[in-house]
């Protein structure tokens, strides 16, 4: 069996916080995965989130939001390659340093009860 050449990859905030595109998702800081590719990376922190479908107030069956994470967004996050050796390239692809199952979704107080 083949081992998969991965990389490390930091996730790291790249819109102020002042920036309106915040406003779909709080920003969660830097976070480091083990992934193939930038783009991959991406998939891999927003995978690591909370999505509607594991959560009991579901917007609809079978509708997901895991394309909706704020990692995914080039304005709010960029990814950098990380060369320190930090962390191992061998493993699976993960979430190695940040915030893991956080809920993506910005909730208001009393949102949507009359």
């Amino acid at each position: 069996m083949n081992k998969e050449a991965l990389k490390i990859y930091r996730l790291v905030p790249d819109a102020a916080e002042t920036d309106p595109n915040w406003d779909l998702a709080e920003p969660a800081g830097e976070v480091v995965v083990r992934a193939r590719s930038p783009a991959d990376a991406r998939i891999v922190a927003s995978e690591a989130e909370v999505d509607f479908l594991d959560t009991p107030a579901k917007p609809g069956d079978g509708v997901s939001t895991s394309f909706a994470s704020a990692f995914r967004d080039e304005k709010l996050y960029r990814v950098v390659e990380d060369d320190s050796s930090t962390f191992p390239r061998e493993g699976a692809r993960e979430v190695l340093k940040g915030p893991t199952r956080r809920d993506p979704i910005v909730h208001t107080p009393g949102g949507g009860e009359n």
